[in-house]
């Protein structure tokens, strides 16, 4: 970060000025950043660059970077154009930093601010100025790169143990407006129903006692057929939510106006607006829709489009289970508990790929949904599967056993039937006993329950 301030600073002193086309924030992950560059006299070049410290931690890195200028933005939609955003976080998943960007590059903080005066991401700055100074003189990033002597006395002017304790000694008395949040008190928690925010979720809904029984899944259809790496922002973005999706419109019913939509990560209190936006994501390709990208399927047996939420409400009508096919890497990126919990909400009864991420994979069995994995050669496309198809899975019952071999049966539209083994992704005994009590969450509180008699 000091690096960062020092090439800035250097750049405002070349006379270096920033493309207005090009968004820039600063959102260090602590205030003791802010305070070290306060004291080196290194903040207002940021500020001078547009660097404005829009807040501390999560921001632009899980997708709460805010709007683009509308011009900007209709040109990139008007023109398909793969603009690019590059960012100092730790996440650059499709779509993660903003909705309309393709392309983004994690880098170091001093290499973001130079490649945001470079105003592109396609230069090379061995060979090519970064842009104009003073008297319209070519500069190098050779010229403003600070030498590491000169990070090295930053830095040791820079940090002193007293700001850690005079800004996280007392974090109550210094963060007044958390203190005027008010909360409700007592044991049990009460719900307000008109919140957008935070719900009662509907995982306990008819709890009972007995667990319940392992049974065949028959006559299933596939809710999306999907590539390799669909990583959980996939499944489930953390990222702004777009007025004409599923939870944008949801949002609108209910009297919030665009500007207040927030973001998804912002609404996981709310299981309506996390399952509206499951399989939402705007760069996710849906192979029964080739050449589509966002949360879009065919609804079989009438192949009528619809968004993946408003075709898993016509199949819970229907009574219709569901299934998810996959390739390779299924579930990669963060660990993100809605990426199972919004698809058991869809109601998928089963995940079928090629492979899973560990974390993923776990938590799909955690939210009573089956994981299954294709043998080793074989996927969705390999097999020639539509989504017209419907599935069965036989021999699914009380004796089922971690890790065993199953018989997964394709009826084809034609009426042709094709049986294929795939292999149980359950690889415990505990998570046989997690899926027949439909998850972890009701497993876990019959067990509270019972001690508590």
């Amino acid at each position: 970060m000091l690096a960062a301030g020092l090439l800035a600073k250097k750049a405002v002193e070349a006379g270096l000025e920033m493309d207005p086309t090009v968004k820039t924030s600063l959102a260090p992950g602590s205030r003791v950043v802010t305070a070290y560059l306060e004291k080196t006299g290194l903040q207002p070049y940021f500020d001078k660059l547009g660097f404005q410290t829009v807040g501390y931690g999560c921001t632009t890195c899980i997708g709460n970077s805010g709007p683009l200028n509308p011009e900007v933005e209709k040109a990139i939609t008007d023109n398909d154009l793969v603009a690019a955003a590059v960012l100092s976080g730790n996440r650059n998943f499709e779509a993660r930093i903003h909705q309309n960007i393709k392309a983004n590059f994690l880098m170091s903080p001093p290499l973001v601010v130079a490649f945001a005066l470079a105003g592109r991401v396609d230069i090379d700055f061995a060979l090519e100025p970064i842009g104009l100074g003073k008297d319209g003189k070519e500069i190098f990033l050779k010229d403003i790169w600070p030498s590491l002597s000169e990070i090295r006395d930053t830095l040791r002017s820079a940090l002193t143990p007293e700001m850690f304790s005079t800004l996280y000694g007392n974090f109550a008395g210094q963060n007044p407006k958390w203190n005027e949040i008010s909360a409700p008190t007592g044991g049990i928690y009460q719900w307000d129903t008109k919140s957008t925010y935070i719900q009662e979720p509907p995982f306990f809904e008819n709890f009972g006692m007995e667990a319940g029984t392992i049974t065949p899944i028959t006559g299933a259809r596939a809710l999306g057929i999907f590539g390799d790496s669909v990583t959980t922002d996939h499944i489930s973005p953390a990222g702004a939510i777009k007025e004409k999706s599923p939870a944008g419109r949801f949002l609108s019913e209910h009297d919030v106006t665009r500007e207040d939509f927030n973001s998804y990560g912002s609404r996981r209190g709310n299981d309506r607006i996390m399952t509206r936006g499951t399989f939402a994501n705007v760069r996710i390709k849906n192979l029964m829709l080739p050449g589509v990208e966002g949360g879009e399927t065919l609804h079989q047996p009438d192949g009528e489009r619809l968004s993946i939420f408003d075709a898993a409400q016509k199949y819970a009508e229907e009574k219709t289970p569901l299934v998810i096919l996959a390739g390779q890497e299924y579930g990669t990126g963060s660990s993100r508990d809605w990426a199972a919990k919004g698809t058991r909400l869809l109601g998928v009864k089963a995940v079928i790929a090629a492979s899973f991420e560990r974390i993923h994979r776990s938590n799909l069995v955690g939210m009573g949904i089956l994981p299954m994995q294709f043998k080793e050669g074989t996927n969705a496309q390999t097999l020639g599967l539509d989504g017209t198809e419907t599935y069965d899975i036989v021999g699914l019952g009380e004796d089922l056993q971690p890790r065993q071999d199953m018989t997964l049966r394709i009826t084809r539209k034609d009426g042709s039937v094709q049986d294929i083994q795939v292999k149980v992704r359950i690889d415990t005994p505990i998570e046989v006993d997690y899926y027949r009590h439909g998850g972890i969450l009701p497993f876990i509180l019959r067990q509270l329950v019972a001690e508590s008699v």
